[in-house]
């Protein structure tokens, strides 16, 4: 049997999420969100989440606290946060990338906490 699950999204009439990102496409055990032209922010308490996330930098500079280690994010960079990883994200400039989270972020509330 051959697998119907294929949808396409249109990413202009996605939901957002209680913290600003843009649900996209999302499968049974992987999703996708967009963070598009996040603002400069303050810090933020480290956060560790029920998922791993990979994303990708479209456009914009952040920097990516992790277990004690802090990551400059770039346009053309890619990062991973594993599953329960402790960490937060300091917005240097307007920030857009996106991010693949498994299993699916929004799915349970994962990603609201």
């Amino acid at each position: 049997m051959s697998d119907t699950s294929v949808k396409k999204i249109d990413s202009t009439h996605s939901p957002k999420g209680k913290l600003g990102q843009k649900y996209l496409a999302s499968g049974k055990s992987i999703s996708m969100r967009l963070w598009e032209d996040e603002q400069p922010n303050e810090d933020k308490e480290p956060a560790s989440r029920d998922y791993e996330t990979v994303g990708y930098v479209i456009n914009g500079r952040a920097e990516l606290h992790i277990e004690g280690q802090m990551i400059l994010l770039e346009p053309g960079n890619s990062w991973v946060v594993p599953k329960g990883a402790s960490h937060t994200y300091k917005i240097l400039e307007p920030f857009t990338a996106v991010e693949a989270t498994s299993p699916p972020a929004q799915v349970h509330g994962r990603d609201e906490n």
